[in-house]
């Protein structure tokens, strides 16, 4: 009993301590998954002394974490994200995975003369992205990334665990020669983890929304039973043989993009078990940890950091997006958060599991690549995101709205308000208040008496506003009635001068002296970055006009609103600004691709400003 007691002060303690420190390590841009490690390691044999190494239960506790974790991005996740970018996650997720694996492998061979299916398990452990790290990292501190980018890497993170599951335990096996004929074994466990994955996954993200708007429960109870309905997608998967942490990722997904009864409840219980879930996971494997023992792996440890930091993941990235088009700021920045975190390290649990004679070093070696890959990565990405302009402002946390739940049939919220000064509604008149599509006043409420509609001159501070919107147009509203933060941001520069997108690309060009054809100056702002652009138009986008950039501010409906133009752009880069800068920046300029064309079809590139003058004079002349 004495024990049992001492047990919960321990954990509750620790558990209370990791919170505490995760707040003081946002302020110094720490990893939060880094401090958690910490303290686990500062509790265990080494520290504390508190002896722990069940790996069975480490790895029981670790893999129904994760798929809580998982479960909660996919709810976050929306199904316009999957669509803009399911080609290059999967490469990403599949042969991206592959390649990371044999290139760190292939270097683990060489460089620490093991042979090579030992290294090729050392790779093949380490090769994939790490979900929880990934999901909390990108969001730490308001950070926020062009759609498209970011989607991609919570995408992958999300997906890529089935191949680094399947390429591991097949090495496994191969080493312990109970492998049989590998060829058909290799073959028919991926297509079996994969496929019964993502067929359970859609159909239980189905069947769970469909229950949850059917089932009248108490409200305390639509999270339990949506929390305990992923367990059992994720359990279930597993015990027939699929993926169940690509099954549980996708359930969430399904479940996240259809309306739920209780959906706020259900959501916000979501994020506070997925808080939980990172702590703990990351505590447990922290106390996993003896660092005594560890010294001998340093070396090559740290080298296969490297290699897999370095070398590894930027070629298996450039190489997978060759087909997409993304930018070189954009791959560089998705090599460089190709963030290793717990699923690794369960991972590097298999072999000792699987009774390998050498399983303690796999465990070592991976711990200290997890280590240094939030030491650097983890501790450099919103560092990383600035320096290649790749950074979004952040949005604005709607303060001051209640959202009330209707039911799930009806297509709207039900969402209130109460006005302040720095409310964007307020004080304005009531008539040049344009209300998003499909939002209606149900009423205004000032000092506790409903003001009619036909009375209300303007909106005051103080005032509460009831609305009735359509999940899609919250964001819309929260920009009109929500409070606007006074906490300051980093300053993410999208345009000297900002104006609609509706405007006429000809009145534009007039008024800066841009060069564009005659066929583009009948084009509006908006159609005209639609046309120039490779792919779906997002926030944060640019196109380089002359000696101008034009950079998309704001998306409704689809549609480019609201455009910036910068009159001096700074070409993002990651090298100061000596020599190698300098160099960087001129073969930059030297390899740029004009995207516009005058009436002549003649390019117009970065100095067309200048070219365009000469040749008017010359044509004068």
């Amino acid at each position: 009993m004495e024990l049992a007691n001492q047990l919960i002060l321990l954990g509750s303690a620790l558990l209370l301590l990791s919170i505490l420190a995760g707040t003081l390590s946002s302020r110094i841009g720490a990893p939060l998954l880094l401090v958690f490690l910490g303290l686990g390691m500062l509790a265990g044999e080494d520290g504390l002394g508190i002896q722990y190494d069940n790996f069975q239960g480490a790895y029981l506790i670790g893999s129904l974490a994760l798929a809580i974790i998982l479960f909660d991005g996919g709810l976050r996740t929306p199904i316009r994200s999957i669509r803009l970018v399911w080609g290059p996650a999967s490469v990403l997720a599949t042969l991206g995975v592959v390649l990371t694996a044999a290139i760190t492998g292939g270097a683990a061979i060489y460089l620490l003369d093991l042979d090579p299916i030992a290294g090729l398990l050392t790779g093949a452990i380490v090769a994939s992205t790490d979900a929880a790290a990934v999901f909390l990292l990108l969001h730490q501190r308001g950070m926020e990334l062009r759609r498209r980018l970011g989607a991609t890497l919570e995408v992958e993170s999300g997906v890529n665990d089935p191949m680094a599951i399947f390429l591991t335990i097949t090495l496994v096996e191969l080493v312990a020669g109970t492998g049989g004929d590998m060829t058909f074994t290799v073959l028919h466990g991926f297509l079996l983890q994969l496929g019964l994955g993502a067929l359970i996954g859609i159909a239980g993200g189905f069947l769970l929304a469909i229950l949850v708007n059917r089932l009248d429960l108490a409200p305390g109870l639509y999270p339990v039973f949506v929390i305990a309905a992923a367990c059992a997608v994720f359990g279930g998967t597993q015990v027939i043989g699929g993926s169940g942490f690509l099954a549980v990722y996708l359930a969430g997904i399904v479940a996240g993009n259809r309306r739920l009864r209780a959906n706020q409840l259900i959501r916000r219980f979501h994020d506070g078990m997925a808080w939980i879930s990172q702590i703990v996971m990351f505590l447990i494997l922290g106390l996993l940890v003896t660092p005594s023992t560890m010294v001998d792996d340093i070396l090559p440890g740290t080298i296969i950091a490297l290699v897999l930091i370095f070398v590894a993941r930027p070629v298996a990235t450039f190489l997978c997006l060759i087909p997409f088009n993304f930018s070189r700021a954009e791959k560089l920045f998705i090599s460089w958060v190709g963030l290793r975190g717990a699923v690794p390290i369960f991972l590097a649990i298999i072999p000792i599991l699987g009774g390998m004679e050498n399983g303690m070093q796999y465990f070592n070696i991976t711990f200290i690549v997890v280590l240094l890959s939030l030491l650097l990565q983890g501790w450099t990405v919103p560092w990383v995101a600035r320096r290649l302009d790749l950074e979004l402002p952040p949005v604005q946390e709607a303060e001051g709205r209640v959202d009330l739940d209707l039911s799930a049939q009806i297509d709207r919220d039900l969402i209130g308000y109460r006005l302040t000064e720095t409310s964007p509604g307020a004080n304005r008149p009531f008539r040049q208040i344009q209300l998003p599509p499909r939002v209606r006043l149900i009423v205004v409420l000032r000092d506790g008496s409903v003001v009619p509609k036909y009375k209300i001159e303007a909106l005051h501070p103080g005032d509460y506003v009831l609305l009735l919107c359509p999940p899609e147009q919250v964001l819309a509203a929260d920009k009109l009635f929500s409070s606007r933060s006074k906490r300051a941001g980093r300053e993410v520069r999208l345009g000297d001068f900002v104006f609609d997108g509706a405007k006429k690309m000809g009145v534009l060009a007039d008024e800066y002296d841009l060069p564009v054809s005659r066929q583009q100056r009948d084009l509006t702002v908006g159609q005209l970055l639609t046309d120039l652009l490779p792919n779906s138009p997002n926030v944060g986008d640019r196109v380089a006009i002359g000696s101008v950039e034009l950079v998309i501010r704001d998306i409704r409906e689809e549609e480019i609103a609201e455009v910036g133009l910068v009159l001096e752009p700074e070409h993002p880069h990651l090298l100061p600004p000596g020599a190698l800068g300098r160099a960087g920046a001129l073969f930059s300029r030297l390899r740029r691709r004009p995207v516009v064309m005058d009436g002549n079809d003649m390019p117009l590139g970065p100095k067309a400003g200048l070219w365009e003058r000469l040749r008017r004079r010359a044509s004068k002349s």
